[in-house]
């Protein structure tokens, strides 16, 4: 009896050290899962707020709160001029950037297109209320001008919404043929009627471009296509360079030298004496003696 006794006796305490020896091992690995966990939560990139549409957007359509959802974005890779709130109050967290102020009820306009899910950024939408078109996308304190263009003039069909060009005056100027640079990297914000930076239709010949300038450009522009021909020249995308005065005449362009105009020839003087004959006064004119 003591036997069975002692048996028992030594296979329990056996199996309480085996159980204890099992706990401890699914404590540790508990605890290196749950260090491993915190390490990666430490290294994983930051999440922040952004919203973007549900549905494809086209040039002027009008969407409101309900098209819109909040996503999760990578921290740090968020475009510039993204929302991180569909609605918010006014005045409240500055943080918070939303596409609508609570309570607004009129619709917002897309000025490009967009597709599901693509975030919504400030530049590419208008205000609460305003249709897209010329007067949406104009800087504030500038002016649209329009420009009569044809196949040479006008970059052969190749401008967009949004390009930049440099405008070229040619006329005449004190009897010379005469081009000259007049302003640069001006920003064009529509082809004919279209401010529709994605037009996809096939390339056609524009018959006036709309820039944007501001009131003292507008008078320069309006008095040069007034007086001469107006001429574009696309600028690259992104490209920054200055660019100083630039003039060229007919005899510039073809290296004609004129010759220097003949020094005037000086008279030669003339010497005269005055005698009263008879009343009459009578002039002699005589040889000069200096």
């Amino acid at each position: 009896m003591r036997l069975v006794f002692g048996l028992v006796l030594v296979l329990g305490v056996a199996l309480a050290g085996f159980a204890v020896y099992m706990a401890q091992g699914y404590i540790e690995q508990a605890q290196a899962e749950r260090d491993m966990l915190a390490a990666r939560q430490a290294q994983a990139t930051k999440l922040v707020d952004v919203v973007v549409t549900k549905r494809p957007l086209r040039y002027g359509d009008r969407f409101t709160a309900d098209d819109l959802e909040v996503i999760k974005w990578h921290e740090g890779k968020v475009p510039e001029g993204a929302f991180n709130a569909i609605t918010a109050p006014k005045g409240g967290d500055a943080s918070i950037v939303p596409v609508f102020l609570e309570g607004e009820t009129r619709p917002r306009a897309a000025m490009r297109s967009f597709q599901p899910f693509e975030p919504m950024l400030a530049s590419k939408i208008t205000n609460p209320g305003v249709d897209a078109g010329i007067t949406a996308t104009l800087t504030p304190g500038m002016r649209a001008f329009a420009i009569s263009v044809d196949v040479t003039s006008g970059v052969s069909g190749f401008l967009r919404p949004d390009d930049r060009v440099d405008i070229y005056w040619s006329g005449n100027i004190n009897g010379q043929d005469t081009a000259k640079l007049i302003d640069t990297n001006v920003k064009l914000i529509a082809i004919d009627q279209s401010a529709d930076a994605d037009r996809s239709e096939e390339t056609r010949i524009a018959r006036t471009v709309t820039i944007e300038a501001k009131p003292e450009q507008v008078a320069a522009l309006a008095l040069a296509q007034q007086t001469g021909r107006l001429t574009l020249a696309l600028v690259g995308s992104g490209d920054e360079t200055v660019i100083g005065a630039v003039e060229i005449d007919r005899n510039k362009l073809l290296g004609i030298v004129e010759a220097a105009p003949a020094p005037a020839v000086a008279p030669e003087p003339v010497c005269s004496v005055r005698t009263n004959k008879g009343g009459e006064i009578v002039e002699t004119v005589i040889p000069c003696t200096n």
